[in-house]
């Protein structure tokens, strides 16, 4: 899954020069020139990082943070700006910023930075067993850092699996989980289906059939 960043830069020149630099690394980015517009796409839209300078139109990029994190929104965020000020620094940790880069600056640090940033989130999003990790928010499964192709059954399976980890998960339990009742109600077999596909992407992992039971995935 790609990570998804929004920019908030009124300078389209600089603006095109860091657009330039994330693609290159394979972030996914979304510019904004102005405080409004980048406000609106996050009620649209999930972003993993906000990269925002703070002397822009409509919306200055404090203001703006300070909407979002009064919504709840702890998207990790960077301001990026000129200021040199300390009153300015200061003003950008209480919107809930979660660092602060002054312009000019290298790009290997705002890179590094970023990656640090994400990293936590990451953790903080993600329920993990071993090197298998749930994120709840994006809605996917990690093996071994590496997100998981699976359908929609698959997905709720191995997490209502991974919900119960250590302990058998009822054959009932998984039907009224994975089927509502206009669906007709699922299957042993579509179970055993699922159940063998999960395991040929788990290889390091198991996934007990418990007889005539259920079944139980093993830490």
């Amino acid at each position: 899954m790609s990570i998804r960043i929004l920019l908030l830069e009124d300078d389209l020149l600089f603006g095109e020069a860091l657009i330039d630099l994330l693609e290159e690394e394979e972030y996914e980015v979304f510019h904004y020139p102005n405080g409004q517009d980048a406000l609106d796409a996050t009620y649209r839209d999930k972003f993993d990082i906000y990269l925002l300078d703070i002397n822009v139109p409509l919306i200055d990029g404090i203001s703006l943070l300070n909407d979002l994190r009064n919504a709840e929104d702890d998207t990790p965020a960077i301001f990026l700006t000129s200021h040199k000020e300390k009153k300015m620094l200061q003003r950008g940790f209480l919107s809930g910023c979660d660092d602060f880069l002054r312009k000019p600056f290298d790009n290997t640090e705002l890179l590094l930075r970023m990656q640090a940033l994400l990293k936590r989130s990451k953790a903080k999003e993600a329920e993990c067993i071993g090197i298998l990790c749930h994120d709840k928010v994006h809605k996917c499964i990690y093996y071994n850092e590496e997100v998981l192709q699976l359908s929609k059954k698959e997905y709720e399976l191995l997490v209502l699996l991974m919900n119960h980890v250590n302990t058998t998960v009822p054959k009932e339990l998984i039907y009224e989980e994975l089927w509502t009742s206009a669906e007709g109600g699922g299957s042993d077999g579509a179970i055993r289906v699922y159940i063998n596909r999960l395991k040929q992407l788990l290889l390091t992992m198991q996934i007990e059939n418990i007889r005539g039971i259920g079944y139980k995935l093993v830490s």
